[in-house]
């Protein structure tokens, strides 16, 4: 009589499993169009297919479809009309998709004071070299009407501030390299939002800020990149020594709303010999 084949145990290996991060449809339909965007597959100011299209193309729900089209937003990809005519039309990053970035970055990581300075030190002489060799003639309009506002000494230090700050952009306006731009927009809000200008900007600060302006823009008139590098060096230097003696601040608060001047928190320590002796040379 024939015995029964015996089966083998089947033997099983211990398989362990990590939890698995599966994206939302929202942020996989955001994804595909800002790809085919960048791709230039929607040509700037072209409008992305309607809503309702999408919902039908993707079989997604009408709410994933609205948080798609709303983080594109967000990204500065498309811009979101109501109406008969309304959409999402395609646009072109810039920089203030840069500047929002940085800022992000400036008032989520805490950053020091000395390293937006430092950031600045490395940047900004680089935008007036650049802005020596590409600049034009709207360039320079801007350059001068800043000049001519920052030269007004019965005006407010809020007016000082924001022509100073015009100033600045504008340079890195007159580099062309939207990229820099963008950096400047930020560095400029962040800076002139954490410094106490109250107490450190006064009619010196002014009138150095002023002579340091013009040979700086004269240099850029002059498309002479070398001179437009030394002077702005020295102008930021002047001012990031100046500060450091001055600030105590460690923490950089950044207004969501664009450079405008604004008074510290917390009160600077009574400025130092250093302070006094170092700010004449940069200003602001």
């Amino acid at each position: 009589m024939t015995q029964p084949t015996r089966t083998a145990p089947v033997v099983r290996q211990a398989v362990v499993l990590s939890p698995m991060q599966v994206p939302k449809a929202s942020d996989v339909l955001a994804s595909e169009l800002r790809e085919r965007i960048l791709r230039g597959e929607f040509p700037e100011g072209s409008a992305l297919p309607p809503e309702r299209e999408l919902v039908t193309q993707t079989a997604m729900s009408r709410t994933t479809v609205r948080e798609a089209l709303r983080i594109l937003e967000v990204q500065g990809l498309v811009r979101i009309k109501t109406g008969r005519a309304g959409g999402a039309f395609v646009t072109r990053p810039g920089q203030e998709s840069v500047a929002s970035s940085v800022n992000l970055l400036i008032r989520g990581g805490h950053l020091r004071m000395s390293a937006l300075l430092e950031t600045r030190e490395g940047i900004e002489p680089v935008c007036a070299r650049l802005a020596a060799v590409h600049r034009d003639d709207e360039d320079l309009e801007r350059l001068e009407q800043a000049n001519d506002a920052i030269s007004v000494d019965t005006g407010s230090l809020a007016d000082f501030l924001q022509a100073n700050v015009d100033w600045h952009i504008a340079v890195a306006v007159a580099s062309h390299n939207e990229l820099l731009t963008g950096f400047m927009l930020a560095l400029s809000r962040a800076i002139y939002a954490a410094t106490d200008n109250q107490r450190f900007i006064d009619a010196d600060v002014r009138r150095t800020a002023v002579k340091a302006h013009k040979t700086i823009t004269q240099a850029i008139r002059d498309r002479d990149p070398e001179a437009a590098v030394r002077r702005m060096n020295r102008h930021v230097h002047g001012y990031a020594e100046a500060v450091k003696a001055v600030e105590d601040r460690v923490e950089i608060e950044v207004p969501d709303s664009p450079p405008a001047p604004r008074q510290a928190r917390r009160r600077a320590p009574a400025r130092s010999t250093a302070a006094r002796t170092t700010r004449g040379s940069g200003g602001a």
